[in-house]
């Protein structure tokens, strides 16, 4: 083997490695193979998307997975795919477009659409590209795309299969709406945000009286679409009104004034206008009282024919102002009031959303509701963390009809053919030559096309081949996990597990597991107008994959926000360095003809480290296998960290240098085992400094990604050595722990007296005295009885199995530590005060900005810290004086 860089070279190994395994196909399932099924489809990201932080988190967490059950004798599944993204594809290509002069309708449908295509081919799988810059072993060969053939065939036999059963139906109701792009918008799509709007107390004269029912609305236009005030059945103020007739001001009609329960009697005026046509209570108290519908808004938000001549072509916010000054004039506009309030906007053209009143297409869900509903209540589908169940069962048991359909060109179009002559529609997987009704050939395909997430919910089995029984779907369907964000429980997770039942009368997979959010160090959510966005590209360039993922994992416990802070994924950098300067040692002291096994003789020393990898190797497995992944990463930086380079490699530095050939040879040989093993449980966090790592030990194989995942060795012979060894160990970070409290310096050597009851331990200190020496700087270790008397000025390590008296006369001077220690106390007590004072300065907290108080809280909670430590070591050296 050659000599290795200073430094472990991210970037080479991230290249070379991952073509590598790609070239060797050890990516790709095998639908022959004996081994035992996994598999996971992989949340589809949108083809016009770019890698974001949240990917990031969701694709690591799969990757670990898929390679720790590939590398434990499964053959494991990870399909990958895309999204077409309707509206977001569709924005992406008009403005291409336009930036020629060119508008979609000047191109037509076809042309479009071809135009579509071309883009994403060319410049519509850069997301793909980005997945493996951050490792992700996917499948590639069984890459699926949601507007590809197989899946289209998919997303016709399921409509075709919902409507003939009477799932589906078409018909006039309200809708999200975006004027800009004009066209339906699931919720998800509608991005709510808090504004500062206004309340507008309008006066509606009641017809044959002198008197007014004053309401009060925040949309004020929507009033020309009116058509009743209701009130609280129980409410004294208005019980003589119910039942009269309110004229609607600036329009020439009468409106009812109705009683019903759903009025607040203490929100506004307690009376409410009702507009069934334009917002979604007002739509289910209008079917209540059977009220018509009067829709006052073209497509794109102008006033229509239902509204008065003056206002008709007026865009919705100037009909708004022209409004409120009419009524004005007419006495009716009792007073405006500042009223915060959510707004929903369409979360592509940013425009605010309508509700809007539309021929559309619906699913009625709540019928396949209650077997999906079940699955999770009898745990054939697990929710991890169990926490969700509540939110999941919420939405469940508030099932409303799914809006399906949107009025775009970019889309699985619509198998329905309308008749230009009957007017009914046939509903088939593909264009028939007439109507069935009738036999006209006068018909013509319906315009829209189907929500994106009408395709995505059959995604678990629809990209292994549905509704053909392919190799693939019998062999991997039900799928093992899915993980996703929890933000899409409703929209995605469970319209999955409704299509699962309904088309395959099977769950699309064994459990759920739902990350958290990923925010910035103060727990902020990321976004461009703050300033925090973190890009994990940009991440990569600078510190590698194996350092972001593994920051993102060890920070991914059940139901907890991340917090991510780049000097978090610095840090991580470092551990790596420590893994490759363990590697650079063992390569240093190599012995020739060592092999990748456990050697049949062992030293305490080498008992004791094979024993804490047992432990990792128990710990890893388990977490995993539960999805406690910040747990398995803590686990494992521990041993590599602490138990194998901070402790292990210390320990047999001796017998590695000086020591006889047979115990040089098996210090060599279990450093070289320990550094594989942890390499193998550490790969499907860190996949490419661990390949290159493994390449380097004696006994490798051909690739880490296809080696057994370790598991335990047995040590029963040892089990005394590791409880000497442990006992050791207990007593050199006694010892460490008093030198460091009193500040001895590490080239000064102390005489040590061990006081124990511990057989093993009494003989440690004159077989092992090695270890006491070079770790806990001892120059003699003298055993002694409960009669031994410590010298004046003697400090005492306790632990478990007994007490090392170290005399400390001539070794520290306790009244020059003292003054040291105090004056130190001093210094940062006055940096601590100032951060103390303006943290409580009221003026301070409200002007200064979010990021700035949070930094000083986290400064001052650190000086704190610190000065709690110096005030215990004052009282320890005060003792001495």
């Amino acid at each position: 083997m050659g000599s290795l860089p200073k430094f472990y070279e991210f970037a080479k190994a991230e290249q070379t490695w991952y073509a590598h395994w790609h070239n060797k196909d050890y990516f790709k399932a095998d639908n022959t193979s004996t081994k035992p099924p996994y598999s996971i489809v992989i949340p589809p990201p949108n083809v016009t998307g770019y890698l974001h932080i949240g990917h990031a988190l969701c694709m690591t967490l799969q990757d670990v997975l898929i390679r720790y059950k590939r590398m434990d004798g499964f053959d494991a599944l990870w399909l990958p795919g895309t999204d077409h993204a309707s509206i977001a594809t569709q924005i992406v290509v008009e403005k291409q477009l336009a930036a020629q002069g060119i508008k979609r309708h000047d191109l037509g449908r076809e042309k479009f659409l071809e135009k579509v295509w071309e883009w994403k081919e060319h410049s519509g799988s850069m997301i793909v590209s980005q997945l493996k810059r951050l490792g992700c072993s996917c499948d590639w060969s069984r890459e699926r795309f949601t507007m590809d053939e197989q899946c289209n065939r998919a997303v016709m036999e399921a409509f075709v299969k919902l409507h003939r059963e009477g799932y589906i139906y078409r018909g006039k109701r309200l809708v999200n709406w975006c004027p800009v792009q004009q066209t339906s918008l699931s919720d998800l799509e509608v991005i709510h945000e808090d504004a500062e709007g206004a309340m507008h107390h309008i006066a509606y004269p009641v017809a044959g009286s002198d008197e007014k029912i004053v309401v009060a609305t925040t949309r004020p236009e929507t009033m020309l679409g009116d058509t009743a005030i209701i009130v609280h059945p129980e409410d004294p103020r208005y019980a003589h009104l119910i039942g009269k007739q309110a004229v609607l001001p600036l329009c020439d009609r009468t409106i009812p004034i109705l009683a019903d329960p759903y009025v607040e009697r203490e929100f506004g005026t307690g009376a409410m206008k009702v507009t069934p046509a334009h917002d979604f209570n007002d739509f289910e108290i209008g079917e209540r009282h059977k009220l018509p519908l009067i829709n006052i808004f073209t497509p794109d938000a102008k006033i229509n024919e239902n509204g008065p001549v003056k206002y008709q072509g007026m865009d919705r916010f100037d009909a708004r102002k022209a409004i409120l000054e009419d009524l004005e004039a007419a006495a009716l506009l009792v007073k405006i009031e500042k009223h915060p309030h959510s707004v929903g906007k369409a979360e592509r053209s940013g425009a605010i959303a309508e509700p809007f009143l539309s021929d559309q297409w619906f699913v009625n869900v709540e019928k396949m509701g209650q077997h999906a509903r079940d699955a999770v209540i009898n745990k054939e589908v697990k929710l991890i963390p169990e926490v969700w169940e509540k939110t999941y069962f919420h939405w469940m048991d508030n099932l409303k009809d799914w809006c399906i359909s949107r009025q775009l060109w970019w889309g699985h179009r619509i198998p329905a053919w309308h008749c230009g002559e009957c007017g009914h529609i046939t509903v088939v997987h593909s264009a028939p030559h007439g109507c069935e009704k009738c036999q006209s050939a006068n018909i013509a395909q319906d315009d829209d096309v189907l929500d994106t997430w009408f395709s995505s919910q059959l995604w678990p089995f629809a990209t292994l081949g549905w509704p053909e029984a392919t190799e693939d779907l019998k062999r991997y369907y039900p799928t093992s996990v899915l993980i996703t964000g929890f933000d899409i429980l409703f929209f995605w997770v469970a319209r999955m597990i409704m299509a699962g039942y309904t088309y395959m009368d099977a769950k699309p997979f064994e459990e759920v597991y739902l990350h958290a959010l990923v925010r910035d160090k103060y727990g902020r959510k990321m976004s461009k107008t703050l300033g925090n966005v973190i890009d994990p590209l940009s991440i990569i360039d600078q510190y590698g994959a194996d350092a972001l993922r593994f920051t993102l994992i060890s920070q991914a416990g059940h139901g907890r926000d991340i917090k991510l802070d780049t000097k978090r994924i610095e840090g991580d950098t470092t551990f790596i360095n420590k893994i490759w300067n363990a590697l650079k040692f063992a390569r240093h002291t190599a012995v020739e003809g060592i092999k990748a096994e456990v050697p049949t003789t062992l030293e305490i020393a080498d008992a004791w480290i094979l024993n804490r990898l047992n432990g990792v190797i128990k710990d890893v497995r388990h977490n995993l296998d539960h999805y406690h992944f910040n747990d398995a990463a803590a686990a494992l930086y521990r041993f590599i960290w602490q138990d194998l380079c901070d402790w292990y490699i210390e320990l047999v530095k001796h017998r590695l240098y000086k020591g006889e050939p047979e115990s040089q040879r098996t210090a060599a040989t279990v450093l070289n085992f320990c550094l594989l093993q942890a390499m193998k449980l550490l790969h499907p966090f860190m996949p490419f400094v661990t390949e290159e790592v493994y390449q380097q030990l004696d006994g490798h194989g051909e690739s880490i990604m296809v080696d057994a995942y370790p598991r335990e060795v047995n040590l029963d012979q040892y089990r005394d050595d590791i409880a000497v060894m442990e006992a050791v160990m207990s007593a050199i970070e006694a010892v460490r722990r008093v030198r460091g409290e009193m500040n001895i310096s590490p080239a000064k050597a102390t005489a040590g007296y061990l006081r124990t009851n511990n057989a093993g331990l009494a003989a440690a200190a004159g077989d092992y005295f090695t270890y006491f020496q070079s770790l806990a700087r001892l120059e003699s270790l003298e055993v002694v009885d409960a009669s031994f008397v410590a010298p004046q000025g003697s400090a005492t390590a306790v632990f478990g199995a007994g007490e090392i008296i170290l005399p400390l006369t001539g070794i520290i001077d306790f009244a020059e530590e003292f003054q040291r220690i105090e004056k130190e106390y001093k210094k940062i007590e006055k940096d601590f005060l100032v951060y103390d004072r303006k943290l409580s300065n009221e003026g301070f907290l409200q002007k200064a900005r979010e990021e700035v108080i949070l930094a000083d809280r986290e400064k001052r909670d650190e000086l704190g810290s610190i000065l709690e430590k110096l005030r215990t070591n004052l009282e320890k050296v005060k003792e001495y004086l």
